[in-house]
C-alpha cells in the first residue's frame, strides 16, 4: 500500500512516504537513479503454416543467443565471488532452455500460428498467471523469474538489450526500477548502488536476497513507485522497516542518518558476535538456525550466523517443469546444500506441495478448501513414485554431511508409518544401486497439526525427530486462514492453546528422549523466542535476518526468567495478556529496531 503526505519540503518539491517491504536491511539517503526495465510491446501476428518452421528456427536462435548472454553474465559475476548472483543466474541459464518452455512455444507456432515474439509472450504469461493464482508469496514471487526469461528471449529475438549501467559521472546513488533480475544487476557495488527500492518483489525475491548478499539497503514491493519517483529525486531509504520518503525535509535527512549510523554501529557489533554460541545470561546454550527456500540462501545464512539449516523448503524444485525433478536433479541439488554447510546440520523437508501452491509438474486437482485438501504428506502418500524419487535423493545426499529428513503435514500414526514405509524401502533401493550413504538419516516430522500435538507422546514413540510449524499450527488451531488479511488479527501465535500445544510437544520430546525444534515465524519474534526457551524449547529456525536480534533477546535474560515468564503465559487467558506480560518483563532489555 502507498500512503502519502502533503506538506512540501523546503526545496519546494512535495514529499512523499511509500510503503513496501523490507527487502535488506539498512538505511541510505541519495538521489534516486530510475531503471524503467519494463517490457515493450509485443508483436503479435499470425504466420502462414509454411513460415512454422522459420519461426521455430527464430525462437531457437533467441534461446541460444539469450542462454549466451546469461552465461557471460555469470561469468562475471562469478570473477567477483558473488555466488548467490552466480546460482540464480546458472538457474536462468536452466529456465531459458528448458524443455517444457520450448513445447508450449512450439504449440503456439505450430497450431495457433503465431509469430514467435507473440508464443513467447504468451507462453511465459500464462505460465507466470498460473503461479500468481495461490496465496503462496513463494510460488507467486517465480512468476517473476518467468517473465524475466520471456523478457530475455523477445530482447534476443528484437535486438533490444535489457542491460542497463550506472552512472559514473555523478555521486553514487539509490537504483529505482520496476523490478530486476540477476542478468541486469551483474556490476552493482555498494560503491555506486547506496540502496534499491522496486515496485515489485518480496522477502524472497531475486533482489532482495542479492541486495542482503551485497549487503545493500532494499525496500521491494512499492506499489506506484515509478509513478511518483524521477530521476534526481532524493530518497531516504529505510530497509528496517520497508518504507521510502521522496524529497524529505532536512530534520527527517539528520534523523535517517543518524539512525544509519546507529544501524551500521550495531551490524558491526552483530558481525563480530555471529560465530559465538548464543547462550541465556546464565549460560545455557540455544541452537538457531535458518529456514530457507533457494540453495543460494545457504551461505547468506551462514553469514548471518546460523548454526546450520533447520528448514530446508524443497517445493522450488517442482516449479515450472512439465515433469517432476528426477532422483540425479534432487541428489545434486540437496549435495551442493549439504556441503555449503558441512559440518553443521541441515534439516531436508519433504515436499509441501498442494493447497493453494500451484506446482505444474504434479497437476494437483483443485480442492474445495485448500488448506485441508490434498497437500504435503497427503500428495506424498497419493504419487509414491513422486515421493520416492525425492527420498531417494536425500538419502544419497546424506553421504556429503550431516542432514536429517522431515515430513511435513503428519496428522495420524498411519500417515508417519506408511512414510517410514517408503523411508525404508528408498534406503533398501540406494543400497541396491550402490550409491554411498550415511549410516543412519534420521527421519522425523513437522507438528503443525493439532491433532499430532494431541498424540506427541504417541508420535515421539516413532518419530526420531520433531519440528514445531507454528505458522500452520496456529492456521488450523485457531480455525483462520493465515493468508486472510481481514482475519490476521485472529491469527497470533502467542494465543494460550498455541503456547499449551508447543508446551505438550516439547514434554513429550523430553520423555522419550526426542529433539524438538520449531521453525515457523514464532521463532523470529525475540520476545517469542525468550518465552520459547522459557517453553523447553533449544533449538529455533527462523529467518536469517532475524538470528542476531534473536541472538541478543536470548542473552538479554536468564534461564529462570524466561521459566517463569512461560508459566505464567501458559495459564494466560489472551495473546493480548501474553504479549504485555512479556513486553513489561523483557522489553526494556530487548532492542528492537
Amino acid at each position: 500500500m502507498t500512503r502519502s503526505r502533503s506538506p512540501v519540503p523546503e526545496s519546494g518539491l512535495r514529499s512523499l512516504v511509500l510503503e513496501g517491504i523490507a527487502g535488506s536491511v539498512g538505511y541510505a539517503i541519495a538521489a534516486a537513479v530510475v531503471v524503467d526495465v519494463r517490457r515493450h510491446g509485443v508483436v503479435r501476428r499470425h504466420v502462414p503454416k509454411r513460415a512454422v518452421d522459420d519461426e521455430m528456427a527464430r525462437f531457437d536462435e533467441a534461446v541460444a543467443l539469450a542462454a549466451s548472454e546469461l552465461r557471460a553474465a555469470e561469468e562475471r559475476s562469478r570473477s567477483r565471488s558473488v555466488k548467490a548472483e552466480s546460482s540464480i543466474l546458472q538457474a536462468y541459464i536452466l529456465m531459458v532452455e528448458d524443455d517444457m518452455l520450448r513445447a508450449e512455444v512450439e504449440r503456439r507456432i505450430r497450431i495457433d500460428l503465431l509469430c514467435a515474439e507473440w508464443a513467447i509472450s504468451a507462453a511465459t504469461e500464462e505460465m507466470a498467471q498460473q503461479m500468481r493464482q495461490g496465496s503462496d508469496p513463494y510460488l507467486a514471487e517465480r512468476s517473476h523469474d518467468i517473465e524475466f526469461i520471456g523478457d530475455r528471449l523477445l530482447g534476443a529475438l528484437t535486438g533490444r538489450s535489457s542491460a542497463f549501467t550506472i552512472p559514473t559521472d555523478r555521486p553514487p546513488g539509490i537504483l529505482v526500477a520496476r523490478d530486476l533480475s540477476p542478468a541486469e544487476t551483474v556490476g552493482l557495488t555498494r560503491d555506486r548502488v547506496l540502496a534499491i527500492v522496486t515496485e515489485a518483489g518480496t522477502r524472497t525475491s531475486h533482489t532482495s536476497i542479492l541486495a542482503r548478499a551485497l549487503e545493500i539497503p532494499a525496500v521491494v514491493g512499492v506499489s506506484g513507485l515509478l509513478e511518483k519517483v524521477g530521476n534526481g529525486d532524493v530518497l531516504a531509504v529505510d530497509g528496517v522497516h520497508g518504507r521510502v520518503v521522496v524529497n524529505p525535509f532536512p530534520t527527517l535527512i539528520s534523523e535517517y542518518e543518524d539512525r544509519a549510523k546507529r544501524h551500521s554501529d550495531m551490524a558491526k557489533a552483530r558481525h563480530k558476535q555471529r560465530d559465538r554460541p548464543v547462550v541465556t545470561r546464565c549460560g545455557v546454550a540455544v541452537d538457531l538456525r535458518a529456514n530457507i527456500e533457494l540453495p543460494i540462501e545457504a551461505e547468506l545464512a551462514l553469514g548471518q550466523g546460523a548454526r546450520g539449516i533447520g528448514l530446508y523448503r524443497t517445493e522450488f524444485l517442482y516449479v515450472d517443469r512439465g515433469q517432476p525433478p528426477t532422483e540425479d536433479e534432487h541428489y545434486e541439488v540437496y549435495r551442493r546444500v549439504i556441503e555449503a554447510v558441512t559440518p553443521l546440520q541441515v534439516t531436508l523437508r519433504t515436499f509441501d506441495i498442494g493447497g493453494d501452491k500451484f506446482v505444474s509438474a504434479l497437476q494437483v486437482p483443485p480442492d474445495m478448501n485448500p488448506a485441508l485438501g490434498l497437500r504435503a504428506v497427503r500428495l506424498a502418500l497419493a504419487r509414491p513414485e513422486i515421493f520416492m524419487t525425492q527420498l531417494r535423493g536425500m538419502i544419497r545426499a546424506s553421504a556429503h554431511g550431516s542432514m536429517r529428513i522431515m515430513i511435513p503435514m503428519i496428522a495420524s500414526l498411519g500417515e508417519l508409518r506408511a512414510v517410514r514405509s517408503l523411508f525404508e524401502r528408498a534406503m533398501s533401493e540406494v543400497d541396491q544401486k550402490g550409491y554411498p550413504r550415511a549410516a543412519h538419516v534420521p527421519l522425523g516430522m513437522m507438528v503443525e497439526v493439532p491433532s499430532a500435538a494431541l498424540m506427541a507422546d504417541e508420535f515421539a514413540r516413532e518419530a526420531e525427530f520433531f519440528s514445531i510449524g507454528t505458522n500452520d499450527l496456529v492456521q488450523y488451531a485457531l480455525a483462520v486462514d493465515r493468508s486472510s488479511p481481514e482475519l490476521a488479527y485472529l491469527s497470533s501465535f502467542f494465543e494460550p492453546s498455541v503456547l499449551r500445544m508447543i508446551a505438550a510437544v516439547v514434554q513429550a520430546g523430553r520423555r522419550h528422549d526426542r529433539t524438538v525444534a520449531l521453525c515457523g515465524a514464532m521463532a523470529s519474534d525475540p520476545l517469542a523466542a525468550v518465552l520459547l526457551v522459557g517453553l523447553g524449547l533449544r533449538e529455533l529456525s527462523m529467518e536469517a535476518s532475524a538470528i542476531a536480534p534473536v541472538r541478543e533477546a536470548i542473552g538479554a535474560v536468564s534461564l529462570a526468567e524466561a521459566e517463569h515468564a512461560a508459566k505464567e503465559a501458559l495459564f494466560s487467558l489472551t495473546a493480548l495478556d501474553v504479549e504485555r506480560l512479556l513486553t513489561e518483563r523483557f522489553g526494556e532489555r530487548i532492542a528492537v529496531e
